[in-house]
């Protein structure tokens, strides 16, 4: 059975360069959750990253946008 090691989050300048890539996915509209699945971080890191580079974070439930709606018309 092979372990992982955890993966610690970069330092410095590089850091910033990433946080800033986040922060326009982020900014353009996607999800803190798919965000960290596209880049294989956790939700966590993802999280602190985007507050790092200063984000001001949406509220949670998803946009109201993404609500479904019901064509039942009855």
């Amino acid at each position: 059975m092979s372990t992982k090691p955890a993966r610690r989050l970069l330092p410095g300048p590089e850091r910033d360069k990433v946080a800033a890539g986040l922060k326009a996915e982020y900014e353009a509209g996607t999800s803190v959750r798919r965000i960290a699945e596209a880049t294989g971080r956790s939700y966590g890191a993802v999280h602190r990253l985007l507050a790092e580079a200063g984000v001001q974070f949406r509220p949670r439930g998803g946009a109201a946008g993404d609500a479904v709606v019901s064509t039942d018309a009855g």
